[in-house]
């Protein structure tokens, strides 16, 4: 390659990075101001298709990934708790989790750091083999797993277990209508037509991974929207509802996917879609910089009261935050089954987690070590890694995911622990691995 031709790439590298940090972000972390991972949407939900084990034969030989993570094999009785696992609700999360590991690659889902889908065939041909009920009892589950698994201590860079902090994250409610009336005022958008997202790895592998999000003026690329403009905008995107409270439609976008009521019952879910590329600011620090009120209180029960206290400056404290998530509309098939994750499978409460793709692929199958928020009751659990998050970094970082309604967002409010994981992994397959 010539000096020439490299330098010409280097400084267009250069240069897209630069309009990355201007107009590209990760939308809001669920619980977090950070940002899950945009999932893979197939043609066919495989979440409710059964589960299809292809021949070994049939899966490419990729090379795998090295992760960051440190594993040091241990046996089961390590694992603290993991006999006084409940695990009499574990294997359609299992199941769900293997139709993952066994869907066909696509290009957008090589990128994280995903499970190496050739060492869990045997495992997921076990599976579909043993004719187990979605309600298996803990004792058959326990024996499966144990009889197919082998327990990896994650482990930092020096060798010693790693721990990291635990927080949390949950699927919204909120009451919205079709048409804007009333109380019902407040927009989520469906993504608008002019939003370009640029997928950068396809063009340069150095910045496999990178996106850029913007829209065209004229020739140019420039960075979409902020929400401020989208708001005063007379070409808004699409709206698919029209919320009744601000401040529950604010963290819905902050969690990244909820469930709207709609006026006749029924409810629909709000599915993370994209989002405008900028950056997320926290509206409880402006309130505190504006002096309403101190930050420890910023609660969303005290931004609401806020709220209502100063209609007329309600946008003006919406706008504060640059970031916008637009969502798309999905049907609740199955009530117990929550938004895709990064991994584009429904999540299940209580039995799924964000990670750090660095440390451990989407996919795996990891037992956490926790306690519950703000108590020193343990949390100890088999859980599946099937979600990421900007905010979510290092070895043995976690974000859990509590599940649906009230109750789960109390909980992923008050989460914040300390935790340690083990990753699950093919017995015979040698140390977890990436594709």
């Amino acid at each position: 390659m010539s000096l020439s031709r490299t330098r010409t790439q280097t400084l267009l590298s250069l240069s897209l990075l630069a309009f990355l940090a201007a107009c590209s972000t990760v939308p809001p972390e669920p619980g977090e101001p950070g940002a899950p991972g945009s999932p893979e949407q197939p043609a066919v939900d495989i979440g409710l298709q059964p589960l299809t084990v292809p021949p070994l034969a049939s899966l490419p030989e990729t090379p795998p990934r090295v992760l960051e993570g440190k594993f040091v094999p241990v046996g089961w009785g390590a694992l603290p708790g993991w006999q006084n696992d409940d695990l009499g609700q574990v294997w359609k999360a299992f199941i769900n989790n293997c139709k993952g590991l066994m869907r066909p690659v696509s290009g957008s889902l090589a990128m994280p750091a995903r499970s190496a889908p050739r060492a869990w065939q045997p495992v997921c041909a076990a599976a579909q083999q043993a004719g187990l009920s979605a309600d298996a009892g803990a004792a058959q589950v326990r024996g499966f797993i144990e009889a197919q698994l082998q327990p990896w201590r994650l482990a930092d860079a020096a060798g010693k277990p790693a721990k990291n902090t635990v927080t949390g994250y949950y699927e919204p409610l909120i009451r919205a209508s079709r048409k804007r009336s009333g109380q019902y005022q407040w927009p989520l958008y469906a993504p608008p037509d002019d939003l370009l997202t640029v997928d950068l790895g396809t063009v340069y592998p150095e910045l496999a991974g990178k996106r850029i999000r913007g829209k065209l003026q004229g020739k140019r690329v420039v960075p979409y929207d902020t929400r401020a403009q989208i708001a005063g905008s007379e070409n808004q995107p699409p709206v698919i509802v029209w919320a009744d409270d601000p401040v529950e439609a604010f963290f819905l976008q902050i969690q990244g996917s909820g469930r709207a009521q709609l006026e006749d019952g029924s409810m629909i879910r709000l599915a993370y879609a994209d989002h405008n590329g900028r950056p997320y600011a926290s509206i409880g620090k402006w309130l505190a910089e504006k002096g309403e009120m101190p930050l420890a209180q910023t609660s969303m029960q005290n931004i609401k009261a806020w709220a209502q206290r100063n209609p007329a400056r309600v946008q003006e404290m919406l706008n504060a935050n640059p970031a916008m998530v637009f969502f798309r509309e999905e049907k609740i098939v199955d009530p117990q089954l929550g938004p895709k994750g990064a991994y584009g499978i429904p999540l299940i409460g209580e039995r799924a987690v964000a990670i750090d793709t660095r440390f451990v692929p989407l996919g795996a199958p990891v037992y956490l070590a926790t306690q519950y928020p703000a108590s020193n009751q343990p949390l100890r659990r088999l859980m599946f890694a099937q979600d990421t998050g900007a905010a979510i970094k290092g070895a043995a970082r976690t974000d859990f995911y509590w599940g649906f309604g009230d109750e789960a967002g109390a909980k992923a409010g008050r989460m914040k622990q300390t935790g340690e994981m083990w990753v699950l992994w093919p017995k015979g397959a040698g140390a977890p691995a990436a594709r």
